[in-house]
Protein backbone atom coordinates (compact mmCIF):
# COMPACT_ATOMS: atom_id res chain seq x y z
CA UNK A 1 0.00 0.00 0.00
CA UNK A 2 3.25 2.23 0.11
CA UNK A 3 2.46 3.62 -3.63
CA UNK A 4 -1.17 4.31 -2.91
CA UNK A 5 0.22 6.55 0.21
CA UNK A 6 2.87 8.11 -1.50
CA UNK A 7 0.01 9.19 -4.43
CA UNK A 8 -2.00 10.42 -1.77
CA UNK A 9 0.77 12.22 -0.15
CA UNK A 10 1.73 13.53 -3.71
CA UNK A 11 -2.46 14.60 -4.77
CA UNK A 12 -2.25 16.58 -1.09
CA UNK A 13 0.82 18.32 -2.28
CA UNK A 14 -0.53 19.12 -5.35
CA UNK A 15 -3.76 20.04 -3.97
CA UNK A 16 -2.40 22.60 -1.38
CA UNK A 17 -0.45 24.09 -4.63
CA UNK A 18 -3.37 24.77 -6.61
CA UNK A 19 -5.36 26.69 -3.34
CA UNK A 20 -2.09 28.43 -2.69
CA UNK A 21 -1.55 29.22 -6.42
CA UNK A 22 -5.15 29.05 -8.64
CA UNK A 23 -3.08 29.93 -11.48
CA UNK A 24 -1.27 26.56 -11.62
CA UNK A 25 -4.73 24.84 -12.70
CA UNK A 26 -6.42 27.81 -14.43
CA UNK A 27 -3.52 28.56 -16.54
CA UNK A 28 -3.68 25.40 -18.66
CA UNK A 29 -6.98 25.22 -18.81
CA UNK A 30 -7.55 28.82 -20.51
CA UNK A 31 -9.63 30.21 -17.40
CA UNK A 32 -7.27 32.63 -17.16
CA UNK A 33 -8.16 36.54 -18.42
CA UNK A 34 -5.83 38.48 -20.92
CA UNK A 35 -4.07 40.20 -18.12
CA UNK A 36 -3.18 36.91 -16.81
CA UNK A 37 -5.19 36.86 -13.70
CA UNK A 38 -7.50 34.50 -12.50
CA UNK A 39 -11.16 35.26 -12.42
CA UNK A 40 -13.03 35.23 -8.80
CA UNK A 41 -15.31 32.61 -10.05
CA UNK A 42 -12.54 30.21 -11.78
CA UNK A 43 -10.83 30.93 -8.48
CA UNK A 44 -13.27 29.33 -6.29
CA UNK A 45 -13.55 26.17 -8.93
CA UNK A 46 -9.80 25.52 -8.11
CA UNK A 47 -10.42 25.63 -4.82
CA UNK A 48 -13.08 23.55 -4.89
CA UNK A 49 -11.01 21.10 -7.19
CA UNK A 50 -8.19 21.35 -4.80
CA UNK A 51 -10.36 20.71 -1.37
CA UNK A 52 -11.64 17.74 -3.35
CA UNK A 53 -8.32 15.98 -4.22
CA UNK A 54 -7.05 16.83 -0.64
CA UNK A 55 -9.82 15.08 0.92
CA UNK A 56 -9.45 12.26 -1.77
CA UNK A 57 -5.46 11.66 -0.74
CA UNK A 58 -6.04 12.39 2.76
CA UNK A 59 -8.33 8.97 2.54
CA UNK A 60 -5.55 7.53 0.73
CA UNK A 61 -2.86 8.29 2.74
CA UNK A 62 -4.83 7.58 6.07
CA UNK A 63 -6.60 4.22 4.67
CA UNK A 64 -6.34 1.96 7.87
CA UNK A 65 -6.76 -1.59 5.60
CA UNK A 66 -6.73 -2.79 1.93
CA UNK A 67 -10.38 -2.31 1.88
CA UNK A 68 -10.35 1.54 3.32
CA UNK A 69 -7.49 1.92 0.37
CA UNK A 70 -9.59 0.28 -2.39
CA UNK A 71 -12.26 2.48 -1.73
CA UNK A 72 -9.99 6.04 -1.61
CA UNK A 73 -8.61 4.71 -4.76
CA UNK A 74 -11.77 4.06 -6.66
CA UNK A 75 -12.85 7.49 -5.52
CA UNK A 76 -9.98 9.18 -6.74
CA UNK A 77 -9.63 7.31 -10.08
CA UNK A 78 -13.59 7.74 -10.81
CA UNK A 79 -12.57 11.91 -9.67
CA UNK A 80 -9.98 11.78 -12.08
CA UNK A 81 -12.32 10.20 -14.57
CA UNK A 82 -14.81 12.55 -14.30
CA UNK A 83 -12.20 15.30 -14.79
CA UNK A 84 -11.20 13.68 -18.47
CA UNK A 85 -14.72 13.67 -19.60
CA UNK A 86 -15.74 17.12 -18.47
CA UNK A 87 -12.65 18.81 -19.09
CA UNK A 88 -11.39 17.07 -21.66
CA UNK A 89 -14.63 17.69 -23.79
CA UNK A 90 -15.74 20.80 -22.73
CA UNK A 91 -12.87 23.13 -23.00
CA UNK A 92 -13.34 25.72 -25.74
CA UNK A 93 -9.60 24.78 -27.69
CA UNK A 94 -8.23 21.34 -28.57
CA UNK A 95 -5.03 21.70 -26.91
CA UNK A 96 -6.73 22.99 -23.63
CA UNK A 97 -8.63 20.02 -23.81
CA UNK A 98 -5.49 17.49 -24.88
CA UNK A 99 -3.34 18.82 -21.92
CA UNK A 100 -5.66 18.89 -18.99
CA UNK A 101 -7.15 15.53 -20.11
CA UNK A 102 -4.39 13.72 -20.55
CA UNK A 103 -3.03 15.18 -16.73
CA UNK A 104 -6.26 13.90 -15.32
CA UNK A 105 -6.81 10.89 -17.72
CA UNK A 106 -2.66 9.88 -16.32
CA UNK A 107 -3.62 10.17 -13.09
CA UNK A 108 -6.36 7.73 -13.04
CA UNK A 109 -4.90 5.25 -14.80
CA UNK A 110 -1.94 5.56 -12.30
CA UNK A 111 -4.37 5.07 -9.84
CA UNK A 112 -6.17 2.81 -10.87
CA UNK A 113 -2.85 0.85 -11.80
CA UNK A 114 -1.84 1.20 -8.10
CA UNK A 115 -4.83 -0.74 -7.38
CA UNK A 116 -3.51 -4.14 -7.94
CA UNK A 117 -0.55 -3.19 -5.24
CA UNK A 118 -3.04 -3.73 -2.61
CA UNK A 119 -3.31 -6.49 -0.93
CA UNK A 120 -6.39 -9.21 -1.58
CA UNK A 121 -8.69 -9.93 0.91
CA UNK A 122 -10.48 -7.94 3.63
CA UNK A 123 -8.19 -8.05 6.85
CA UNK A 124 -10.28 -5.67 9.16
CA UNK A 125 -10.15 -6.82 12.41
CA UNK A 126 -12.46 -9.30 13.83
CA UNK A 127 -15.14 -7.40 16.28
CA UNK A 128 -14.72 -8.73 19.70
CA UNK A 129 -17.22 -10.91 21.32
CA UNK A 130 -18.84 -9.32 24.28
CA UNK A 131 -17.75 -10.21 27.84
CA UNK A 132 -20.92 -12.33 29.62
CA UNK A 133 -21.16 -10.09 33.43
CA UNK A 134 -21.60 -12.56 36.04
CA UNK A 135 -23.82 -12.02 38.69
CA UNK A 136 -22.70 -12.70 42.16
Amino acid sequence: MLLARFLGAVTIAFSVAIIARPRLMADPSGHTAPNGRVPHDVRLLMYAIGVRDMALGALMLGAPNPPAMRAALAARVASDLGDLVVFGTRLPRPGQRLKVGTAAGGWAAVCAWSLRRIPAGATTPEPRRARRLRRR
